[in-house]
């Protein structure tokens, strides 16, 4: 079987040229797996923010849901794991396009290989700010008011949210102390299964450890990383097209 994995996509909404190149990038990687993938996984954040009110859906994103449901139909099976910016989930992904989307998780055996996959936010150590958030932003009451306002003015709302504002910084050491925190709950459960599969942090990388492998797929960002597994065996890639 052939399993593609990326995260950190951050496509954004209102785009200026370099978000339209990264999506432009984003959509022929997708194009360059249609004949080749068996299972494509989002591992989360893939859009800066997702929300679909009862009629409507975000029209800046119309260009990768077109892609996607192209793969689904040449028969590409999808699985989409909530990130810490696209969790806000109802039916059209589920229900129009005939993705899997998981919440918190997925965990299968892929060839024989017991894998896990999350998106990671939940396992940093040194972001206590955001574990409050995180909480808060997924309360049912919270995703009530947001659904009843008017999607212009709720997506200013969420576009001011963002933690991923092309104005904020975060320094390599910030990045190595919030992977510190995922490689420590990969170690952890990597007693329970073969394979754990992060995002988040936007460092792509593979350590093979006496138990297992902790492999993350990177960022669209920066290093336009994905993860491939060819029948069970986990390799890390770069996007150069």
């Amino acid at each position: 079987m052939n399993v593609y994995i990326a995260s950190d996509f951050h496509l954004k909404f209102v785009e200026n040229s370099d978000d339209i190149e990264r999506r432009n990038k984003v959509i022929s990687f997708l194009e360059s797996i249609k004949n080749d993938a068996d299972l494509l996984i989002l591992n989360g954040d893939i859009f800066d923010l997702w929300f679909v009110w009862k009629k409507f859906i975000i029209k800046g994103y119309f260009p990768l849901l077109v892609k996607l449901h192209e793969l689904k139909e040449n028969g590409v099976r999808i699985v989409f794991i909530a990130g810490n910016h696209d969790f806000w989930f109802k039916d059209f992904l589920t229900g129009t396009l005939g993705i899997e989307v998981y919440k918190d998780s997925f965990f299968e055996t892929i060839d024989s290989v017991k894998t896990f996959v999350s998106h990671g936010d939940r396992y940093t150590s040194n972001d206590l700010r955001y574990q409050i958030f995180r909480r808060l932003i997924r309360n049912k009451i919270v995703m009530w008011i947001f659904s009843n306002l008017h999607p212009d003015f709720a997506l200013g709302i969420g576009k001011n949210m963002s933690r991923s504002s092309r104005k904020q910084k975060r320094t390599d050491n910030t990045l190595n102390r919030r992977e510190q925190g995922l490689i420590e709950f990969a170690k952890k459960k990597l007693n329970d299964v073969d394979l754990v599969i992060l995002g988040h942090s936007h460092l792509p990388k593979i350590e093979k450890y006496k138990n297992g492998i902790y492999a993350n797929a990177g960022d669209w960002i920066k290093n336009y990383s994905f993860l491939k597994m060819i029948d069970g065996k986990i390799e890390l890639h770069k996007f150069k097209k």
